[in-house]
């Protein structure tokens, strides 16, 4: 099994950046496939983004793409979210999950594991 911890939240003005990161613990980390969802106040969780555990299939919500690009590092067990052009609409907790083997971005239910999340405020 695997354990997921988020990092890099914080509060930026619209236009920033910001890199989260998901780091975890696990021997088969590089087999699991890893999505990122977001929840703002008042709204229900969505998916944001997902790659594959063989990094083939990178998958981004409409709202995002451009903007954010998920990324892997097996050999550090870390997967990145690296977001730029931040808006106001980006408000919101951010969890990474996973789920071994997954090809396909797949619902919030299909996911295994899950970090506590980390919280992004953007400034308008």
């Amino acid at each position: 099994q695997v354990q997921l911890v988020e990092s890099g939240g914080g509060l930026v003005q619209a236009g920033g950046s910001l890199r989260l990161s998901c780091a975890a613990s696990g021997r088969t980390f590089s087999t699991y496939g890893i999505g990122w969802f977001r929840q703002a106040p008042g709204k229900e969780r969505e998916v944001v983004s997902f790659i594959s555990w063989s990094g083939l299939t990178p998958y981004y919500v409409d709202s995002v793409k451009g903007r954010f690009t998920l990324s892997r590092d097996n050999a550090k067990n870390t997967v990145y979210l690296q977001m730029n052009s931040l808006k106001p609409e980006d408000t919101a907790v951010y969890y990474c999950a996973a789920d071994r083997f997954r090809a396909v971005v797949g619902g919030e239910s299909e996911y295994d594991y899950w970090g506590q999340g980390t919280q992004v405020t953007v400034s308008s």
